[in-house]
């Protein structure tokens, strides 16, 4: 029997207590102009067991509820709810439900024997409310239709919906006869996003097989070759013609690789073509890149992207990013504890109003569930989210952009890994389902309003406690080195795993022997779900039975589906005592046709002016004639971009496992925006590591904005005391589609600013990812919504001791204020090198007490901000043409005044300029030039906008 039972908050004598989650709903509801009345929610459990009713009942009491504040009701039939009106969201069927299987677990803890149990939420309106408002409300604030089904009455299902075992079947896909037209329609109508020339090479490689494809070879080639997987386009040949205003050649460069020919040879000329380890230990060939901590440890880091699943399911698509980077670093060499989280989203105006293209949820929406979901991922793994951005844009409006990133430590003697012949392939955690499908191809499409429709599959929902357990086993398994090689199982799913861990091997898979989540699946399925919480182990055969015994004993699925190596180095897959699959790997990882590409190098004003006007950023400050500098002043506070980020750094978890030192929000009060986080990751150690970002999508011209976006990572890392000599950084492209010439010169002259910045700031790249054909086609109107250009830098460096480490806010009343800034307004990166290495030179010998890069809202602002920070107010007096600028390579100082002529020695070089130009004042305001403003005031302007 299922029974259903609905936990809410438990009635006082007097009313019923506040349901905080209630409230919050109903204030959503409100700013969009719909009345209604007090709402209250409950949890919904569904359990399918034979049990008797007595005994659920105490299930419910004493596994279900907080008996302190929560009541547990077994509903056997649908309520009246008399003068009220009821929403209930269920997910549907094949969605995983991460609380339906903790739940599960912990009621055969207790002894209840359980078939199945699912979940779903209720919420109950006083009062009548319209189909129309309640279909809005529920689409808008409380569901996804992709994975959640609603009703708008109590559900009392009498069975599940199940799947149903699938016949067997070997399908073939005749294609060696297709036309080329034939073949680029296979290739969108299969979901392979392939172009014609890897759908012909692809054609040659079977008319000499004298055979017609599997499907599942074809989707392998698909996942293989995805943008997502093998970054196609930055490996490229390119010819490149630079163009003057008037259409006119101006001069010609070509590349036979994109990307090894600009940021790879960055890093490979500062490393001494990678022999040079003394900092840099694997970059460009694992998970994530490595450097050094100490003699023993060495630290990694990677941020990927996860922008169209988020655009979709924006908390199952953020908290898989999340638990999907992690992986990444529990993958990087013989696996890295993960001890650090980072996160940037971008997202249109969250005061958006209007109607809103066909399937784009709105962007307020769409920021909660993200932070929602990174916030659960780590906060449930026991890992602080440490660092992060938000920038909003309208042009992100149909295709929200997320990174996440984490940071691990690793032993140095654990970094080299490779599976060895005739190891068994090991697939360890969660089972497989049919979510996340096509995920790696979909990411490397465009997204359109009808995606949500065409790709719900692609959809993943996490479970972060599954990948906690599997973490702790790794790690354990990697101590006692009872695998040679492991690697996370994430986009492409287990053909990119297991393809890619054999390449050099070949290997035989039963897919019959993989777990599953239900049954139905196909053999194709099961091979390219991306399904989540799975890391694919390769262990030698005498140490099997130790490592499933280590996975058992901690309650984690391990199973082996294969053995690696084969005599042809091909990979064969079977099913069902069949030969569903057989690849050359020669073929799968250097078969596909390497485009020759035209780039087309215009002036910053000519280069989007073929594409469609972007829609109107919308995020106005106040300007113009008799707009004074204190009414500036609170508009660019105010200002989305720049204004407090403590709603959703207060979700997160930034002090577990102990190690933070400079925390994401600091000063007396902890509201102040720190530059960059610092954390222990060996508390026996003072030894650091700082992480920062850097972002400019604003700049239009591609190489501006990157050195902008560098040079803020670099500021932002310098500002807590980071030593160039010992900073790396990552890149990730997030591009519309390059598909056309000018927006092709646009990605080059990107990564041609990554090799310059990289070789005058002498910091090598470690590590990078690309996403693009990140826009928008909104069927109904034609209109594309291409995103802007956006480069995030993230940067990681090492201190050695941390108590020298310094924060942005002021610290002592009397203590003068210095700008220190380029003596050109347009720097050359040799000089922006010089005055960051003397600002970390400066910091390093004691002479600045707190310092505060000068970036988006300028020198006042970033003063402002240091005044928030410490509740210290500054008398200052600045330059009108200085007051709002956001140029590259500025500094606000605060200094000892016994200190201020050994700094002004230390600053003495042409190429930099520094001045006095105020003092700490005890007075609670910050006067500038003629006029002054109450810190009070600066706050409340600085933290009232996303004050959520």
């Amino acid at each position: 029997m299922i029974y259903r039972i609905d936990v809410r908050n438990k009635n006082s004598s007097q009313a019923a207590t506040i349901d905080p989650e209630g409230v919050s709903i109903g204030k959503q509801i409100a700013e969009f102009g719909i009345k209604v009345g007090a709402i209250q929610t409950a949890r919904v459990f569904f359990i399918d067991t034979s049990a008797s009713i007595e005994l659920v009942k105490r299930a419910a009491a004493e596994v279900l509820a907080d008996p302190v504040v929560e009541s547990a009701e077994i509903v056997l039939a649908a309520p009246k709810d008399v003068g009220k009106t009821r929403i209930e969201i269920h997910l549907k069927p094949g969605v995983m439900d991460p609380v339906a299987v903790s739940t599960q677990m912990a009621l055969a803890d207790m002894g209840l024997a359980v078939n199945e149990v699912r979940t779903g939420r209720s919420f109950l309106f006083d009062g009548q409310i319209s189909k129309a408002d309640l279909e809005k409300i529920a689409s808008r604030f409380l569901a996804n239709g992709v994975i959640e089904s609603l009703y708008f009455e109590a559900w009392i299902p009498t069975e599940f919906a199940r799947g149903r075992l699938a016949g067997f079947e070997l399908r073939r896909v005749p294609m060696m006869a297709l036309t080329d037209v034939e073949l680029v329609k296979l290739s969108r109508s299969g979901h392979l996003f392939l172009s014609l020339a890897e759908m012909q090479a692809i054609q040659k490689y079977y008319r000499a097989q004298k055979r017609e494809p599997t499907d599942i070879e074809l989707e392998t080639l698909a996942q293989t070759w995805s943008e997502h997987c093998v970054h196609k386009t930055l490996k490229s040949k390119v010819d490149v013609e630079v163009h003057d205003s008037d259409g006119k050649v101006i001069s010609r460069r070509s590349y036979d690789n994109l990307i090894k020919e600009t940021i790879f040879k960055s890093t490979m000329e500062l490393t001494d073509n990678g022999k040079n380890q003394s900092f840099c230990l694997s970059v460009f060939k694992d998970n994530a890149g490595v450097v050094v901590l100490d003699e023993v440890d060495a630290v990694c880091f990677k941020v990927e992207t996860h922008n169209h699943p988020s655009a979709i399911e924006p908390y199952g698509g953020s908290a898989t990013g999340a638990g999907g980077v992690i992986r990444d670093i529990l993958g990087t060499g013989l696996a890295a504890k993960p001890i650090a989280n980072t996160d940037i989203f971008c997202v249109a105006d969250h005061t958006l109003e209007g109607k809103l293209p066909r399937n784009v949820i709105h962007p307020r929406r769409i920021l909660q569930q993200i932070v929602a979901g990174v916030r659960d991922y780590g906060n449930r793994m026991g890992i602080p989210t440490i660092n992060g951005a938000v920038y909003f844009d309208n042009r992100y409006l149909g295709n929200p952009l997320v990174f996440c990133g984490c940071v691990g430590i690793i032993p140095r003697d654990k970094i080299a890994k490779a599976s060895q012949d005739g190891d068994a392939i090991v697939v360890m955690g969660g089972r497989t389902g049919r979510d996340g499908i096509h995920g790696a191809t979909f990411s490397s499409a465009e997204l359109t309003d009808t995606h949500a429709d065409e790709f719900s599959h692609a959809v993943q929902i996490g479970n972060a406690i599954t990948e906690k357990k599997v973490a702790d086993v790794i790690l354990a398994a990697r101590d006692l080195n009872l695998f040679t090689a492991v690697t996370d199982c994430g986009a492409g799913g287990l053909s990119s795993a297991v393809g890619e861990m054999a390449a050099d091997l070949g290997a035989t898979v039963v897919l019959d022997c993989v777990p599953l989540k239900y049954d139905g699946l196909r053999y194709d399925e099961i091979w390219i779900s991306e399904a989540q919480e799975r890391m694919v182990l390769s262990v030698p055969q005498e140490k099997v039975a130790e490592l499933l015994a280590l996975s058992n004993a901690e309650n984690v699925e391990s199973i082996v589906i294969g053995t690696f190596g084969t005599p042809t180095r091909e990979l064969v897959l079977q099913y069902h005592n069949t030969e569903v699959g057989r690849l050359s790997m020669a073929f799968m990882h250097d078969g596909i046709p390497m485009p020759r590409r035209k780039a087309v190098v215009k002036p910053a004003g000519e280069i989007d002016k073929k594409s469609p006007a972007p829609v109107s950023n919308g995020l106005t400050i106040k300007s113009g004639p008799g707009v004074s500098t204190v009414d500036q002043l609170l508009s660019l506070l105010a200002h989305p971009n720049i204004a407090s980020k403590h709603w959703i750094i207060r979700q997160y978890d930034h002090e577990v496992q102990g190690g933070s030192v400079i925390k994401p929000l600091i000063g007396p009060l902890q509201i102040g925006p720190s530059d960059a986080s610092v954390i222990r990751p060996k508390l026996n150690s003072n030894k650091g590591v700082i992480v920062s970002c850097g972002m400019a999508p604003h700049i239009v011209d591609p190489y501006a904005m990157t050195i902008a976006a560098i040079d803020e990572a670099v500021r932002n890392a310098v500002c807590v005391g980071a030593d160039l000599s010992r900073l790396a950084i990552l890149d990730n492209f997030c591009w519309p589609s390059v598909d056309d010439e000018i927006t092709m010169g646009t990605l080059v002259r990107s990564c041609e600013a990554c090799y310059d910045a990289a070789m005058a700031f002498g910091i090598p790249f470690i590590s990078g990812k690309d996403s693009l054909h990140n826009q928008f086609t909104n069927s109904e109107t034609g209109d594309v919504i291409r995103i802007p250009r956006t480069m995030l830098i993230s940067a990681m460096g090492i201190i050695d001791d941390v108590t020298q480490c310094i924060t942005m806010d002021f610290k002592t009343a009397g203590n003068l204020i210095g700008l220190i800034r380029p003596a050109e307004s347009t720097p050359d990166l040799l000089s922006l090198a010089g005055l960051h290495r003397l600002v970390s030179k400066a910091i390093a010998g004691g002479l600045i007490r707190s310092a505060h890069d000068i970036s988006d809202g300028g020198a006042l602002t970033a003063i402002a901000e240091m005044c928030i920070a410490s509740g210290l107010g500054a008398q200052v007096k600045l330059a009108d043409a200085v007051l709002f600028s956001e140029t590259l390579g500025g500094y606000i100082v605060e200094i000892k005044p016994q200190s201020q002529q050994a700094l002004q020695n230390c600053m003495n070089v042409a190429s930099i300029q520094f001045e006095l130009i105020g003092t700490v004042s005890k007075d609670a305001k910050l006067s500038i030039n003629s006029g002054s403003i109450e810190i009070d005031r600066m706050t409340k302007a600085w933290r009232g906008t996303l004050d959520w």
